[in-house]
């Protein structure tokens, strides 16, 4: 497991008619604050202010195809070629990271195939780089090239 030492969450916050959203950076626009968006805001908060991941190469939110099924990635991390470099998937605190977060990843890699893999609950965190078809652990984030 990663440990991830999040930034300050000094997010600009707002309530209408008995919703919270929180003000996203990347795609400068208010989203409903789910416990799952609240994981993918501090997450990229963290890439972005921590690990100093450039913000035009970070991607949120975009549809993929598997096939006839029509899915959204959480969080893809662009290389300095604009090649899809890391794919993070993101799930609510009270959601286990077990097997089937890391095969819904793995799924979203046939799309869109990266060098790294990360799943996340905020709490948790694993990440694993591909090598030669197989997946070996990372014991961090892995800073960019």
């Amino acid at each position: 497991m990663i440990i991830i030492n999040y930034p300050d969450p000094d997010f600009r916050i707002k309530k209408e008619e008995g919703k919270e959203s929180i003000f996203d950076i990347l795609r400068k626009k208010w989203i409903v604050l789910t416990p799952e968006e609240w994981v993918r805001q501090n997450f990229i908060k963290y890439l972005v202010g921590i690990k100093k991941y450039p913000s035009s190469l970070i991607a949120t939110e975009k549809e993929l195809k598997l096939g006839e099924l029509k899915k959204r990635f959480d969080i893809l991390v662009y290389d300095k070629n604009h090649m899809p470099w890391l794919m993070v998937e993101c799930k609510s605190m009270e959601i286990k990271l077990d097997e089937a977060v890391l095969q819904q990843v793995l799924r979203y890699n046939i799309s869109i195939p990266v060098k790294f893999l990360v799943i996340t609950n905020g709490s948790n965190c694993f990440a694993w780089e591909k090598k030669d078809g197989q997946l070996v652990p990372c014991s961090e984030i892995p800073e960019m090239d």
